[in-house]
């Protein structure tokens, strides 16, 4: 075979399977088609208000742990019309760096009214909403809601998805019976499943007993 033949059958090998997961990291969709995903972060509606590093095609990834855990959970909210919806699973390093770049040039506060309205953006280091490192990099932590099946809108949980303000405290007091029961009806689904919660943030979970709870990935959010 000569050696243009073989250079080609290699690019078309490539381009046909895309990249392959690190061992023990899957695609949720093939552990569990039914669960609903609006990927922030591959669009402007976020709170930079631009496509993030990393970001390629609109997939989650998790490690098979969470996958598995997060498909029992769905199993359960389907019985009652229920479903998540995942905003954010594994995030690549690439992408914790963008957030920094961004956090430390001052005068770029395109989202501030809509994500960040009460915090002066430099303080989002000292009051970690940005950091160098996360829990999200490690491919067991999901940030996730509610939904109702058959209107397709979230549980009203009392705040906006990565809103950095006090309201999105777990235990914040200025919540809604009803705005409470639904944060309470996520907590306990994850907690009982086997993840451990974020104070601060209602949609943050990291698995319990994740398996790379020292290793932080790059590789990228991209389509097999």
């Amino acid at each position: 075979m000569k050696k243009t033949t073989i250079l080609l059958f290699l690019w078309i090998s490539i381009c046909s399977f895309g990249q392959n997961l690190p061992k023990g990291f899957v695609y949720l969709s093939d552990i569990d088609v039914t669960i609903q995903s609006e990927m922030r972060y591959i669009s402007n509606n976020n709170f930079i208000g631009k496509p993030i590093d990393g970001y390629k095609n609109e997939v989650i990834i998790v490690t098979k742990p969470t996958a598995i855990a997060l498909k029992r959970i769905q199993k359960e909210l389907l019985k009652f019309n229920l479903s998540l919806k995942i905003f954010d699973a594994y995030r690549p390093q690439q992408a914790v760096n963008h957030f920094v770049r961004w956090a430390k040039v001052l005068n770029d506060t395109l989202m501030k009214h809509q994500y960040y309205p009460k915090v002066p953006k430099n303080k989002l280091f000292e009051l970690g909403y940005i950091a160098s490192k996360s829990g999200h990099t490690r491919g067991s932590t999901v940030d996730l809601t509610i939904i109702d099946t058959k209107t397709g809108k979230e549980l009203d949980m009392g705040s906006t998805y990565d809103f950095f303000g006090n309201k999105s405290h777990v235990l914040h007091k200025e919540l809604t019976t009803k705005q409470k029961a639904n944060r309470l009806l996520l907590r306990n689904l994850m907690l009982t499943n086997g993840f451990n919660p974020y104070q601060y943030e209602w949609w943050h979970f990291t698995l319990k007993d994740e398996p790379y709870s020292e290793t932080y990935f790059n590789f990228p959010i991209k389509k097999n």
